[in-house]
This record gives structure tokens, C-alpha cells and sequence, in this order.
């Protein structure tokens, strides 16, 4: 049996990932683009910047731009201009983020409960630390 290139491993989880996702956060207009991944990261840092948000989360920034505008668009957060640069917006987190806040976090605990069903508690864990390895923070 031919072992399958780490690579391609990566990818197919990762689109796994992608469709749970997709599928479980439908009801809150969330799931393309890591819509859920932006908007976790503003209701934890309230008045974020789009630049500082790009940074972060590791995307760029016409992939955060989109997120953004279609967070607005959805209501869960607003724009304010930056007293200090006006050119730059600081973003906020509506009520409505904040309602769904707990619904998204059981999404994401789900995902893991789904992706680590297999695995021992110890092998959870060898898993994580192999992983950051390969992409260390």
C-alpha cells in the first residue's frame, strides 16, 4: 500500500473541514472565507483594524476585506473610523455577534470532537505538537 504524500493528507482534511463548517454555520450566514475565524478575532479584540486583523489571522487582505464587508453587510459587526488615522476603520462586534458568539464556539468544539473521535487523549496531544512543528506560531 502506497502511503499518502503528508500534503495531500493536509489538503483533504482541510476541505473536510471546510464543508462542516460550511454546512453547521449556514443558519448564521457564516462559513466562506473563515467568515467565523474574522469574526471571532473582533469580538475578542474589539476595535481591531483591518491591517491588524490581515496580520493576525494570516489571510490577506483582499480575503479580509471580503470577510469584512460581508460581516457588515450581515450585521454582525461595524465599521468606526480610527480617531487617530482617519483612512483607517477599527472594527466592532454587534449584538448580534455577541448572540451568536456561543453558537459558533460549539460549532468549532464540535469540529474538534469530530476531527480527534479516534484518537486518545495522548495521541490528541502528539498530534498538536507535531502539527505546530510543521507551522509553529
Amino acid at each position: 500500500m502506497r502511503e499518502v504524500p503528508l500534503g495531500r493528507l493536509v489538503s483533504l482534511i482541510h476541505r473536510q473541514n471546510q464543508k462542516f463548517l460550511a454546512k453547521e454555520l449556514k443558519p448564521y450566514n457564516l462559513g466562506n472565507g473563515g467568515q467565523y475565524a474574522f469574526l471571532k478575532k473582533i469580538i475578542r479584540q474589539p476595535g481591531i483594524n483591518q491591517d491588524e486583523l490581515t496580520s493576525v489571522l494570516k489571510f490577506d487582505k483582499a480575503t479580509t476585506a471580503r470577510a469584512v464587508k460581508q460581516l457588515v453587510e450581515a450585521g454582525y459587526i461595524e465599521k468606526k473610523t480610527d480617531k487617530q488615522d482617519r483612512r483607517s476603520n477599527n472594527l466592532y462586534p454587534t449584538a448580534k455577534a455577541i448572540d451568536i458568539y456561543p453558537a459558533i464556539q460549539r460549532v468549532l468544539e464540535n469540529l474538534n470532537e469530530e476531527i480527534t473521535k479516534n484518537f486518545t487523549e495522548e495521541e490528541e496531544k502528539q498530534l498538536i505538537r507535531l502539527l505546530q512543528k510543521i507551522y509553529p506560531e
